[in-house]
C-alpha cells in the first residue's frame, strides 16, 4: 500500500465521490414521492389499485438492481427511450428504492390509530386533509429510523451505476486502480470515502431509532 499516492488520487476519488451524492440525493427525492403514491395504493379499498400496486411493488424487489438498471439503460433504447448513464442510475435506483420506501411508509401509515383519522373526519376535516395534516405527520415519525437506513443503502447500492459507466466513486476507483496497478491505495481509499458519508448517516439512524423508534437504540 503506498500512501503516497494518495494525495494523487485523492481528487479523482472526490470527484466521484461528488458524483455519488449526486446520484443518491437525486434517486432519494425520486424515491420518497412515488414511495408514498405506492404505498397509497397499496393500502387502498379498491382491489383494482391495490392489487396492481402490490404486484409492482413485489416485481420490482425481486428483481435485483443491477437487473433493473440494464433494463433501463440497454433495453428502452429499444423501445425509443435512450437516457444517458447518469439518468437511468438516477431513475432505476429511485424506482427500485421507491418500492422499499413504499413499504416503510405503509407500515408507518398503519402505525397511526384509526381513531385518529375518524376524529378528524367528525370535525370537518376533508379525507385527504385528515391524512394529511393528521397521519402522515405521525406515519413520518415512525418511518424516519428505517428511512435513514434506507438512505445509507442507497449510498452504497449507488456504486452498481459503475456498471453502466457512470463515474461514480467506484468507477473512478476502477479507473485509478486499472491505470496505477495499485489497488491496495485505491480500494482502502475508496472503502474509506463511503464510511465518511455512511458513519454519520448510521449514528443519526441509532438517534432517530432512540428518539421515535418503538425500541431503544443500543
Amino acid at each position: 500500500m503506498r500512501w503516497s499516492n494518495a494525495v494523487e488520487f485523492f481528487p479523482f476519488l472526490l470527484q466521484g465521490a461528488w458524483v455519488t451524492i449526486q446520484i443518491s440525493l437525486l434517486a432519494l427525492l425520486l424515491s420518497m414521492p412515488l414511495g408514498l403514491l405506492l404505498a397509497s395504493g397499496k393500502l387502498s379499498k379498491h382491489r383494482a389499485i391495490s392489487l396492481p400496486t402490490s404486484w409492482v411493488i413485489n416485481v420490482v424487489r425481486g428483481v435485483p438492481m443491477i437487473v433493473l438498471l440494464f433494463y433501463i439503460y440497454f433495453v428502452f433504447p429499444d423501445i425509443g427511450i435512450s437516457l444517458g448513464s447518469f439518468q437511468a442510475a438516477v431513475i432505476g435506483l429511485g424506482f427500485a428504492y421507491s418500492t422499499y420506501v413504499a413499504e416503510i411508509f405503509r407500515s408507518g401509515i398503519l402505525s397511526v390509530d384509526s381513531g385518529q383519522l375518524e376524529a378528524a373526519r367528525s370535525i370537518g376535516m376533508g379525507k385527504f386533509q385528515a391524512f394529511r395534516r393528521v397521519v402522515l405527520p405521525q406515519a413520518f415519525k415512525v418511518a424516519l429510523p428505517p428511512l435513514s437506513s434506507t438512505v445509507v443503502m442507497l449510498i452504497k447500492d449507488s456504486a452498481i451505476a459503475s456498471t453502466i459507466a457512470v463515474t461514480e466513486m467506484t468507477r473512478q476507483g476502477q479507473l485509478l486502480a486499472a491505470s496505477t496497478f495499485d489497488n491496495s491505495t485505491v480500494y482502502t481509499m475508496v472503502a474509506c470515502f463511503y464510511l465518511a458519508m455512511t458513519l454519520p448517516l448510521m449514528q443519526l439512524t441509532k438517534y432517530m431509532e432512540a428518539r421515535f423508534g418503538k425500541h431503544q437504540g443500543n
